[in-house]
């Protein structure tokens, strides 16, 4: 097994899409699923259960993912260590959303690049709400996230900035929210909520709280989704107030200020404890500490 051949399946695990994983490491599917096939067949299990519309990690291949973590953690350090010189090299992957990327990591990114120019940074944008999963399968060196309420012993995490979390509600169509004397009527008004992720737990603890039957619209993955379907008029939603600043449909929306306040987002960088002994990662962790 080479390291090339661990770093394909590795990939592959961590977006389940064969597609994504062939144009993202620049190979033809079919060359991507001879190289799966031949892994199978040295270790007589099946790494992948496939069909026409979902790939899902077997066992089999759950205990591989490790393995191939465990083999390229130890490559990269050995490459360290074999190095001749101070100077880092190597790759350094990063996961964030798309807001994330804009906002929070050009400053650090910045210096980063002009004191460890060799290193390779590999950056992938997102839901948010995956993030710390990607972290946890060591699918990704560092994230930027949101900081969850209590925060796995694994995990470090260094605040970047912190912003607060609005409902929005369409500009073009005031008709969506339905108002009673007392303020928003929360049962009646269509909701357009996150289908996982920190927000979601916010605002499920908040309908909880006030022992309220939301009228949920629909479910959606991704702030921004949420942003174009409240703009549309099919509900309100609620959303960081950074992305919406960074978004095209700012101007379509308006902020509810007769809305519950709920705790702000912490944004922050994020890795596994061990992570840190990997200089490229530590290197990072250190300028972000320097802000």
């Amino acid at each position: 097994m080479d390291i090339r051949n661990l770093k394909l399946f590795r990939h592959l695990a961590g977006t389940l899409h064969f597609a994504r994983t062939s144009h993202a490491c620049y190979i033809t599917p079919s060359a991507l699923t001879r190289v799966i096939q031949r892994l199978e067949e040295e270790l007589d299990e099946k790494l992948f259960a496939r069909d026409n519309r979902s790939v899902e990690l077997t066992p089999a291949g759950a205990a591989f993912k490790k393995y191939a973590d465990d083999v390229l953690q130890r490559w990269d350090q050995l490459h360290d260590e074999l190095s001749s010189d101070d100077i880092l090299q190597g790759e350094l992957s990063l996961y964030c959303s798309v807001t994330a990327a804009y906002a929070a990591l050009p400053d650090i990114m910045e210096r980063y690049r002009k004191i460890h120019p060799r290193v390779r940074i590999h950056l992938e944008t997102g839901d948010p709400a995956k993030a710390l999963t990607k972290l946890l399968n060591q699918d990704a060196d560092m994230v930027i996230a949101a900081r969850p309420d209590i925060l796995s012993k694994e995990l470090v995490f260094q605040k970047l900035s912190q912003t607060p979390l609005v409902f929005i509600a369409p500009l073009q169509y005031p008709e969506t929210v339905i108002e009673t004397e007392a303020g928003i009527d929360w049962e009646q008004t269509p909701l357009i909520i996150p289908d996982r992720g920190l927000s979601r737990d916010r605002i499920d603890q908040w309908f909880a709280k006030e022992n309220f039957i939301p009228n949920i619209y629909s479910q959606v993955a991704g702030n921004e989704a949420i942003i174009v379907m409240v703009s549309l008029g099919f509900g309100i939603g609620l959303v960081p107030r950074m992305v919406l600043e960074k978004n095209p449909f700012f101007n379509q929306v308006k902020i509810l200020g007769r809305a519950p306040k709920l705790p702000p987002f912490v944004i922050g960088l994020c890795t596994r404890k061990k992570n840190l002994a990997n200089p490229r990662v530590n290197a990072l962790w250190n300028i972000a500490n320097e802000r």
